[in-house]
């Protein structure tokens, strides 16, 4: 490794710029599980947020559960049928509410999807969150809010359509929103959840289920699902070596294995998530005057109401307490860009301080993090925010770190690098440890702490790289990993 002060191509290699990371605090009552219809009396309220700030009910679209938003009582306290509501997944909402198990909100028109704030629609204070075809690009800070609340425990069930379904005619339509939602955020845009939305539009058919007498989604306390509908829809293609967790649970006739899956489920983080190829079979057929609509929901070849359900259950049953407050974990690694192969995603960074110079070596792939190597009086920071669920009793921060110097001493410590664990306000819970020139040595070692003590608590992993005002030393990080179980 070079021991030389950093030369001008040290500054031509750094990428400038930082992506912010959210710091989220977590609220709400820890849940036990997902509970049978028929207990409503024993059963944990689980809290579900459905989406009407992008365009659900443009065109023809009508994907509300009720007029009455937020809160979906204020139309009828106690709906007996699809039509006490207003809306065309009316008869979705109905079912949750009359089971007694559900405490539904609507996100509405002219609102943002959040995470971590105050107010009452946040998705910090739900299980779950339904995005029934959404027809507006989200904007980068709600797919940051999405995917935080997905990754630390929230479920998310993503609706989409055929290609070329953009009802309010921006340009965008939901498998084009869906999949940048996946593909271009702050947390992980590297196939996160395992697969990605097809571009088609498939006219007509009844997608299959796989015979699977465990699933919870197919075999769940709402009924045994068969088949659904296509009524103009698509499929998503799996991706397993990107996430093995993915799996295809109904599928378009003459597909299997990797392609042409309408129905999907996956985690990501301490999350859940589904995905459904078609709206139509969400339809009720019931909704505000003036929309063509179609009962896809009590469709006579399918049996949509059950899938819908029993996946809402098994979504809301991801954890107790939608984004990382429950009592369940579910072993998972919790840091984003953990290689920093994606550049400055996910991590807030000192100008530079993630980068592909060829001038240190990364450990694996083409890039790290490299603070400080100047060889004058220089402070580099590289951090992020990350929430470990209550449930786990084992959380394990691991990085690789190589240091570098030109500083001869042996016993004086001119130049640090300190890792700590800083709270929302930033104040420092702990200094997990402090390294410096005294520490040089060829090659990358792996450091290893515990964190289970943070569990359920949102907290700040920081390094901060200090250097004197002569001779450098290099801290440079790779392939860190916070591993819950």
């Amino acid at each position: 490794m070079l021991g030389s002060i950093r030369s001008s191509a040290r500054y031509a290699r750094r990428i400038t710029g930082a992506a912010a990371v959210l710091g989220v605090l977590v609220a709400g009552t820890a849940a036990v599980q997902a509970a049978s219809p028929t207990t409503a009396a024993a059963a944990t309220t689980h809290r579900v947020l459905f989406d009407n700030a992008h365009a659900e009910t443009a065109g023809n679209a009508d994907w509300i559960i009720s007029t009455s938003q937020p809160d979906p009582l204020g139309q009828n306290s106690s709906p007996s049928s699809e039509t006490s509501w207003t809306g065309a997944i009316s008869s979705w909402g109905v079912a949750l509410q009359k089971t007694g198990n559900y405490s539904l909100k609507t996100l509405p028109s002219g609102s943002s999807i959040t995470y971590g704030t105050s107010s009452a629609t946040d998705l910090s204070n739900f299980d779950t969150f339904v995005l029934p075809e959404p027809n507006v690009l989200l904007t980068t800070a709600e797919k940051t809010a999405v995917m935080k609340f997905v990754q630390n425990g929230g479920g998310l069930f993503l609706v989409s359509d055929h290609t070329g379904s953009d009802r309010n005619n921006d340009g965008s339509d939901s498998p084009v929103i869906i999949n940048d939602l996946m593909t271009n955020n702050s947390v992980d845009s590297t196939d996160p959840f395992g697969f990605s939305v097809d571009l088609l539009n498939i006219s007509s058919g009844n997608p299959a289920a796989i015979s699977d007498s465990t699933n919870p989604v197919l075999h769940g306390s709402f009924g045994t699902v068969t088949k659904s509908l296509f009524a103009n829809g698509t499929t998503a293609t799996l991706k397993p070596a990107d996430n093995s967790s993915v799996k295809g649970l109904l599928y378009r006739s003459g597909y299997s294995g990797n392609t042409g899956a309408f129905f999907a489920t996956s985690t990501f983080g301490s999350g859940r998530v589904a995905f459904w190829g078609d709206s139509s079979p969400i339809d009720d057929g019931t909704g505000q005057s003036g929309n063509t609509l179609y009962d896809g929901w009590n469709d006579s070849t399918a049996t949509n109401a059950a899938l819908a359900l029993n996946a809402t259950e098994w979504l809301a049953g991801a954890t107790s307490s939608g984004g990382g407050g429950g009592g369940t974990c579910t072993a998972a690694q919790l840091i984003g860009n953990p290689g920093f192969e994606s550049g400055s995603t996910t991590w807030t960074a000192t100008s530079g301080v993630i980068t592909n110079s060829t001038s240190e070596a990364a450990r694996t792939g083409s890039y790290k993090a490299w603070l400080d190597g100047y060889g004058s009086a220089t402070t580099d920071t590289l951090s992020q925010a990350v929430t470990i669920p209550s449930g786990c009793t084992t959380a394990t921060l691991s990085f690789y770190l190589h240091i570098d110097t030109a500083e001869t001493s042996t016993s004086t410590a001119y130049d640090t690098l300190k890792a700590q664990v800083l709270n929302s306000s930033g104040t420092v819970l702990s200094t997990l440890a402090t390294y410096s020139n005294l520490n040089a040595a060829t090659g990358y070692t792996q450091r290893s702490f515990s964190l289970a003590g943070y569990a359920g608590q949102t907290v700040t992993l920081k390094f901060t790289g200090t250097e004197g005002s002569s001779l450098q030393t290099s801290f440079v990080l790779d392939d860190t990993a916070l591993n819950v179980s």
